[in-house]
């Protein structure tokens, strides 16, 4: 019973992988872009530190319960960066506002439903991660992930976020500009 319980957490890495891939994958045909989904995944690092480093500093190892949480975590966190991104992509396609100031504004619009949100969640798995009672043992991991992963990517979330969006927009900008100052014809 103990080796099949260590193989099945052997393939929960690997499922790992596949969520963040299908992820990347819906958002590309969304955005119709391979370069948006990256801005929006560029927080799901932050969140896995955070609550890798919760669970280290609780003494809890990574198990089921807390793969769970990892999964719920990313889950929120994409979200977050999903609310920032879509608004500025908005504000560059239908008002003609620069990237800088597009993302800004999307920053402070989405703000207050970013933070909502993000709380709701952590105030709502706080109780499991502190909780007590028949199996609070148990589920403590899922909770400590959750709450670990959404404290740090709140931090780092929101600067990370516009940073990238501005770097990856510059980045297709000058590959868009090279490619339209080439005559027509001319391999690159």
């Amino acid at each position: 019973t103990a080796a099949a319980f260590q193989n099945s957490l052997r393939g929960l890495g690997v499922l790992l992988i596949i969520a963040v891939l299908v992820i990347y994958l819906v958002l590309g045909i969304l955005y119709e872009s391979f370069i948006h989904p990256i801005t929006i995944l560029s927080g799901l690092p932050a969140a896995g530190i955070g609550a890798l480093l919760t669970l280290l500093l609780f003494g809890h190892d990574l198990n089921l319960y807390s793969f769970v949480g990892i999964i719920l975590l990313i889950g929120i966190v994409k979200k977050n960066a999903i609310m920032m991104i879509d608004f500025a992509l908005e504000a560059q396609r239908t008002e003609g506002k620069a990237p800088e100031e597009a993302i800004f504004e999307g920053c402070l619009r989405r703000f207050r439903p970013i933070m909502m949100t993000t709380m709701a969640a952590l105030l709502g798995t706080l109780p499991i991660a502190f909780g007590s009672g028949a199996g609070g043992e148990a589920r403590r991991p899922l909770g400590l992930a959750v709450v670990g992963g959404l404290v740090l990517s709140q931090l780092l979330t929101l600067y990370i976020t516009p940073v990238i969006y501005l770097y990856l927009d510059r980045l297709v900008s000058g590959r868009r500009k090279r490619h339209s100052d080439q005559p027509v014809g001319v391999w690159p």
